[in-house]
């Protein structure tokens, strides 16, 4: 099974998949990130883009990946990944379900100000206007459909521990 735990920056999707994983007998944190730094080290570069999840070997590499890592370890993979476009969900989404691997999908919310509070107060990365940028592209996919297609948790007023729980609890219920 996979746990995906989307949302934009400032969310607490690292922070949370790190506590959710203890949460979760035979689980594992699988970063889907780490592949798109795989594919940024290319070199020369692949064509130019201001976010690798634009480049589709991306997108398929996450399914392949965490298909192939599920096959050897069995057991769970909480990934924490933000993913805003809607067609990169579909093709991701379907590529696991193309593998009848299950998909536990939440989506950590905060309101705005919380989250441009939460990332410009951020002590490890400093504020970041990557990050930033995020925001209004994240109020539209949460309008249009990231909502309706994944179980919310409003980390608002949560602590990272208590969204694990929580999320931990519906996984397991």
């Amino acid at each position: 099974m996979i746990v995906w735990l989307n949302g934009t920056h400032g969310a607490g999707k690292t922070t949370t998949s790190a506590l959710v994983q203890p949460l979760l007998p035979d689980s594992r944190v699988f970063d889907a990130e780490k592949v798109g730094e795989t594919l940024m080290d290319i070199t020369p570069g692949l064509p130019e883009t201001d976010n690798f999840q634009h480049w589709p070997p991306w997108r398929q590499l996450v399914v392949e990946t965490a298909r192939r890592v599920l096959d050897y370890t069995g057991g769970t993979l909480v990934m924490p990944m933000t993913v805003l476009v809607e067609q990169y969900w579909r093709e991701i989404s379907t590529g696991l379900a193309h593998h009848a691997i299950p998909l536990r999908h939440f989506v950590l919310h905060a309101d705005q100000d919380t989250l441009r509070g939460r990332i410009e107060g951020d002590t490890v990365l400093g504020p970041s206007p990557f990050r930033l940028k995020y925001l209004e592209p994240y109020a539209e996919a949460a309008r249009t459909w990231l909502h309706g297609e994944a179980e919310v948790v409003d980390t608002t007023h949560l602590t990272p521990a208590q969204a694990a729980l929580e999320i931990a609890e519906a996984v397991k219920g």
